[in-house]
């Protein structure tokens, strides 16, 4: 079970220090993105996130992720 959802606000690392967004879609099998496989199932989803601070889309796993309430 995922343990986030599309519209919820997380943040993760970056090289450019802690980034925030929201979730726009939650992936629960493997895909393709930015030229790249990245595994996905439904034990451990991998979540597509716009920036709040740009246009840019990231896609990273559960583990990545915190919450911002």
């Amino acid at each position: 079970m995922a343990k986030f959802a599309v519209g919820d606000h997380v943040s993760w690392n970056s090289e450019a220090g802690r980034v925030a967004g929201r979730i726009i879609r939650v992936h629960r099998a493997d895909f393709d993105y930015k030229g790249h496989r990245h595994r996905a199932s439904r034990d451990d989803p991998q979540y597509e996130i716009e920036s709040d601070k740009t246009d840019h889309i990231a896609a990273h796993k559960e583990a990545a992720l915190t919450r911002i309430k």
